[in-house]
């Protein structure tokens, strides 16, 4: 899988380089995302997704007449959980029961996106698309550092589709997992949590 990711960073950056003919432009980005904490042992305690805020900016980069683009954003985002470590008597013992998990991060994800721009005229109103890239994800700050030691940064994979309106609007769902582990807990033989991520969000670009 790190390959991969690998291989659609060196993908992104040819292509910006390669194409000549672009326009750019950037717009703010808001949206929510459903959190999934998951232990790699699926027994070790009960998890039970959670909503949480996305707030930032994203530029593209569109390649005149072939659909093909690039973009990033750099967004604010709230990854949660509800974790029931009361279920262990390890952690109840210390009074912990069904807890809210909370991972502030700074968001950098990277996409090749491709827009269907031949629809006879309709594109101006209407233009499906669909992406798919690397997302570098920078821990800002994780509640209960008693019970779990979280990975400063964390590698995702990202992927989705959406449309756009009115050449301004963007309209997008996503889904995005962690390659390696999002944090593990420093008990019970340091169980490894997984961040797995359903997001939408708007982006108004401004010209």
């Amino acid at each position: 899988m790190k390959k991969i990711i690998l291989f659609i960073t060196t993908l992104l950056i040819a292509t910006a380089a390669a194409l000549g003919q672009t326009t750019s432009r950037w717009g703010i980005t808001a949206g929510a995302t459903i959190n999934e904490v998951h232990f790699k042992q699926h027994d070790i305690v009960p998890s039970k997704r959670a909503l949480g805020p996305q707030l930032g900016v994203t530029g593209e980069m569109n390649f005149s007449g072939i659909g093909f683009g690039v973009e990033g954003s750099l967004l604010y985002t709230l990854k949660q959980g509800k974790v029931n470590y009361g279920e262990r008597t390890i952690w109840e013992s210390q009074g912990f029961g069904d807890e809210m998990v909370s991972m502030h991060y700074l968001d950098v994800p990277l996409h090749l996106k491709f827009k269907y721009n031949r629809l006879g005229g309709a594109e101006s109103t209407i233009m499906p698309m669909v992406f798919v890239g690397p997302q570098f994800s920078f821990l800002m700050h994780g509640n209960h550092g008693d019970i779990n030691k979280y990975s400063p940064v964390s590698v995702y994979l990202d992927m989705g589709l959406g449309c756009e309106l009115m050449e301004r609007v963007q309209l997008r769902g996503g889904y995005n997992f962690s390659i390696g582990q999002s944090f593990h807990t420093k008990m019970l033989d340091e169980n490894v949590a997984k961040n797995r991520t359903w997001y939408f969000n708007v982006t108004w670009f401004l010209k």
